[in-house]
């Protein structure tokens, strides 16, 4: 599977989901996020049949951001069911990330 793109519109039907949504809160100026793209493809692509991955740009949804509480990107939460089950800021490794994610399903 590849990440999923949400914005302030589909927000809510996306993490609405029986199965875990991880959502990466980024902007395109931070480095760390750019540096985190890459590894979250990879995630999308060996954990999708457990999870889905998206990705929501924070200055062109400043709503949602705002709404969680987003104060520094990268910010990735994870929700099952709309229901917010962890967060962690800033950039993280693949298998940090991939085992804080797996700690949760």
């Amino acid at each position: 599977m590849s990440v999923v793109i949400v914005t302030d519109r589909n927000f809510d039907q996306t993490i609405d989901q029986p199965k875990p949504v991880l959502v990466d809160f980024w902007a395109p100026w931070c480095g760390p996020c750019r540096m985190l793209a890459p590894i979250l493809e990879e995630l999308a692509q060996e954990l999708g049949d457990r999870v889905t991955i998206a990705k929501l740009n924070v200055d062109e949804n400043p709503y949602t951001a705002s709404r969680y509480g987003v104060m520094s990107v990268p910010t990735l939460k994870l929700f099952r069911g709309s229901i917010e089950l962890g967060t962690t800021v800033g950039y993280k490794p693949k298998e940090l990330l991939k085992s804080w994610v797996e700690s949760y399903l």
